[in-house]
């Protein structure tokens, strides 16, 4: 079974492994049935003297014919021929792989470095799936098609999701996508140079250039899966990105409380934006002077708060007095609030 498996990888390797000139001759041959190689180079950025071992390396592997005319004519092959006999071939290798993966843990290091395309869309899988109260994303509208379904369940689910959309120039118009199906509030930001990321509940996240999602080559993405650096890419998002960005919709006025927040600058803003009944605040984090774990239990009754969203802060009324709440890595305030929850009337279980 061991040696069939790996003559069926070859043979499966061997048939996709096309290059950059491969692909292009024969998605051109494909579109116009027959071509000769001076009508392949006319089309295509593959030099003239490349093009006819580009085409013969294709016949090699059955995906065109050559018929030795004068001028050579490349004959594209029905792929129903071409690949049908892969199809089995393909779905045996996969129950066979399957049968062989052990699932690795996720008890991984604190930052990986990733240089697959693959990978990096499967860890921005990871992180919006496994958003339980708290999703920031930063998407292309390509990525934001890709994610809908998935966002979508996470905005029923009452997940807050902060999403931003880049370029601006690309972003689907609001009365031809439904934005508040999949965010709570969606923004566009100008530029090919915006990341994309994606950090869930301030814990795990994901940052990559967006060329790193066009293509494989010396492009990279990062995975941070702690908190003590995941709220990085969180804080570069809030006071760089999101602030930075065009407001397309937003539904977050509506959303009840309890609220729960990873983000001290996303809960002082909704503390500062409701009038009426006071809000109550509990906090579970670590006392920065000892950094012993502490919870919080009070009545908000004061805030401070930057438009830059570089100062963010609560002040919390609890039974031994006053008690300054700041986010990760808070230096000036008491308590590094880790999470966050603020509810009416008293204050919320965690």
């Amino acid at each position: 079974m061991a040696d069939d498996l790996r003559t069926t990888l070859d043979h499966v390797g061997d048939r996709f492994n096309l290059g950059e000139y491969e692909i292009d001759a024969y998605l051109t041959v494909l579109e116009h049935g027959e071509l000769t190689a001076s009508g392949i180079a006319d089309r295509t950025d593959i030099p003239q003297p490349r093009v006819y071992d580009t085409v013969r390396s294709l016949s090699d592997r059955g995906l065109v014919e050559l018929r030795e005319s004068r001028p050579m004519k490349i004959v594209a092959v029905d792929p129903e021929d071409a690949f049908g006999e892969l199809r089995s071939s393909f779905t045996e290798m996969v129950d066979e792989l399957e049968a062989r993966y052990t699932a690795p843990t996720r008890e991984t290091e604190a930052v990986s470095l990733v240089k697959s395309r693959s990978t990096i869309l499967r860890y921005l899988e990871e992180v919006i799936v496994g958003a339980e109260y708290e999703l920031a994303v930063s998407l292309t509208p390509e990525l934001l098609r890709r994610f809908r379904d998935d966002l979508a369940k996470k905005v029923a689910e009452g997940v807050s999701v902060e999403l931003l959309v880049t370029p601006a120039t690309r972003a689907p118009a609001p009365d031809e996508f439904d934005y508040l199906e999949v965010s709570t509030t969606a923004r566009a930001r100008r530029g090919i140079t915006t990341p994309i990321l994606a950090v869930g509940d301030g814990v795990y996240s994901v940052y990559a250039t967006q060329d790193a999602l066009r293509d494989d080559r010396e492009r990279y993405g990062v995975i941070f899966n702690r908190s003590a650096l995941g709220f990085l890419v969180s804080g570069f998002f809030g006071t760089v990105l999101w602030t930075t960005a065009e407001t397309i919709a937003t539904n977050d006025m509506d959303r009840p409380f309890p609220r729960r927040y990873a983000s001290i600058r996303r809960a002082v803003k909704d503390v500062r934006a409701f009038d009426g009944d006071p809000f109550y605040a509990t906090i579970s984090g670590r006392d920065i002077e000892t950094g012993e774990a502490v919870t919080v239990r009070g009545r908000v009754v004061d805030s401070a708060f930057e438009d830059s969203e570089e100062v963010a802060s609560l002040v919390v009324e609890t039974d031994a007095g006053r008690i300054e709440i700041g986010g990760r890595v808070a230096a000036l305030e008491d308590v590094e609030g880790q999470e966050i929850v603020i509810g009416r009337g008293s204050p919320p279980e965690i």
